[in-house]
This record gives structure tokens, C-alpha cells and sequence, in this order.
């Protein structure tokens, strides 16, 4: 499986003409106009004002792509404490969702992101976390680092615990509890479905509007009992992903996506048909 950089020529399309003259001039506001006013803000050092624009452009963003939110446990958010939001990950439109929390937020994202010409400059500008997530010690290291700062300023810190948009079925990586623990921060855990609708780069460029995304906020786990019960959380996290009544979770089928043999990641046991047949890919793979 090549890199997100160049999967693919074009990254937006739709299925209608009507809709790719819709997204034509949504991208040319939302991706254009609106990172100079976050660039701007950013370089003036005002951070108050970089989290009042990116949460009015979730907002802005969600009207235009008419995405329907389904949300439940916002009684668990207090932008008062220190916080390590964990939450399931299955595209960009997550951003959008989370940025709805009401918080100020700081994302731990991949390094290869600043591939990307206007993402990467708002994502160096904006100061988000980037890690290598090749480099699992010095990535670990670097969440620590600035996440640390980011708390101490009263931010939230955003970690996508299965570190890549395959599916449900990929294993949560420990180093969001690790650090969260290490940190004095609680857990605040975020079960987001449906957002791969939205847009499924990089599956496929194609944007959809009138989707549905649901987002559930759990119960907050407490600094000491974080690495003690992140394998419970993930399952509780995934539990909630799957019940009725939620959008759709987006499954990894590995003959369909591809096995992203140049990705770390494992699959959670709880799903042994998928674990199993990645397994048996990567014996044909390894090196002699």
C-alpha cells in the first residue's frame, strides 16, 4: 500500500456534477480563505483565537457538507480538566466532530501529514503534535514533551489510539494511556461512527453529503487507572461503536483495502477472522 501522500491524483471528487460544483466552491472558501485566517491567527500567537476559528470552521464545515450529528455524553466533558481525549479513528471528518466538543484542542497527528500543502502548513502553524509513528519511542517521547505543555495551557490533547483509518478492527497502541497517566491527566473517551461516509480518502476521493455521524462521550477514566484499563475501555469504546442505532463504524477488509504492509499496526483479537487473515498475509511477506 503506497503513502497517504500519493495514493491519489485528485483527493475530492463527488458522484453528481451538481455535487462536484457544490464541492468545487465549498473547497475553494473552506481551503482557501479560511487557513489564511487561521495562518494569521497563529502567527500572532493567539491561541484563544486559533481554537475560537477552528471550532467555528468544524461548525461551518458541517453545515455545508450537511452532516447530520448524532451525539450522546456530552455531560462527561469539563473543559476544566486535564484531559487526554482517546477516540476511535476513521477519517479526517473526525476533526470536525471532535471540534464540536466545545474544547480547546491540540492533535497528536503523522508527521506525513505536512506532505500536504495546506493541511501541513495549518498543522506546523497551529503547533499540533507530530509524531512518527515508525518511531514509536521517539513519537511516545514527543507526545510526552508537548503534550505536557499543551495541558499546562489548559488544551486538550486529541490521541487516535489505533494511530490509522483502517477499521474498528485495528488494536489500540498504549501510548495515549501511558502518557495520559505519566501526565495527571484524565481519559476522556470518544466513540466516533459514520465520518468515513463523509469522506473516504484514502480509499476512494469521493465526498458525501447529508451523512450521518454519530459521536458517544463516555464515562472519564481517572490518571491512576489509565494503563490499567485501557484494553477494558477499547472494548467498552468498540462496544458502542458496533449497537444499533449507531452510523455505520467503518470495517477493515484487508482483500478489499489492501494489507498497508508499510503501516505499523495489529489487529484487535476481538476480531479473529481479520486478525487471522492478516497474519497469514504477513507470513508470505516476512523476509527470509
Amino acid at each position: 500500500m503506497k503513502p497517504l501522500a500519493v495514493l491519489a491524483s485528485s483527493r475530492f471528487t463527488a458522484e453528481s456534477s451538481l455535487d462536484r460544483a457544490r464541492l468545487g466552491l465549498g473547497l475553494s472558501w473552506y481551503l482557501g480563505a479560511w487557513p489564511h485566517r487561521l495562518s494569521r491567527a497563529c502567527r500572532a500567537g493567539d491561541r484563544s483565537r486559533v481554537h475560537t476559528l477552528e471550532r467555528r470552521w468544524a461548525r461551518q464545515v458541517a453545515k455545508y457538507l450537511d452532516v447530520r450529528f448524532d451525539v450522546a455524553g456530552m455531560e462527561h466533558v469539563d473543559p476544566h480538566r486535564r484531559t487526554v481525549i482517546v477516540a476511535l479513528h476513521e477519517g479526517f471528518a473526525d476533526t470536525v466532530a471532535l471540534l464540536h466538543l466545545g474544547l480547546d484542542l491540540r492533535f497528536v497527528a503523522r508527521d506525513e501529514l505536512l506532505e500536504w500543502p495546506t493541511l501541513g502548513r495549518y498543522l506546523r502553524e497551529s503547533g499540533q503534535i507530530l509524531v512518527d509513528t515508525d518511531a514509536p519511542r521517539s513519537a511516545y517521547r514527543t507526545m510526552v514533551r508537548q503534550g505536557s505543555a499543551s495541558l499546562d495551557a489548559g488544551e486538550s490533547v486529541v490521541v487516535f489510539p489505533q494511530g490509522s483509518i483502517l477499521g474498528i478492527e485495528t488494536a489500540f497502541m498504549p501510548g495515549a494511556f501511558r502518557m495520559a497517566q505519566r501526565l495527571d491527566a484524565w481519559i476522556l473517551p470518544v466513540v466516533v461512527t459514520g465520518s468515513h461516509l463523509v469522506w473516504e480518502y484514502p480509499y476512494t476521493p469521493l465526498i458525501r453529503f447529508g451523512q450521518r455521524i454519530s459521536m458517544r462521550i463516555l464515562p472519564p477514566v481517572a490518571p491512576d487507572e489509565a494503563v490499567a484499563n485501557a484494553h477494558d475501555l477499547e472494548s467498552a469504546m468498540k462496544r458502542a461503536a458496533l449497537q444499533p442505532g449507531m452510523a455505520p463504524a467503518r470495517r477493515f477488509h484487508p482483500e478489499i483495502d489492501g494489507y498497508w504492509d508499510g503501516y505499523r499496526y495489529e489487529i484487535d483479537p476481538a476480531f479473529p477472522e481479520v486478525a487471522e487473515l492478516v497474519a497469514a498475509h504477513r507470513r508470505t511477506v516476512a523476509p527470509v
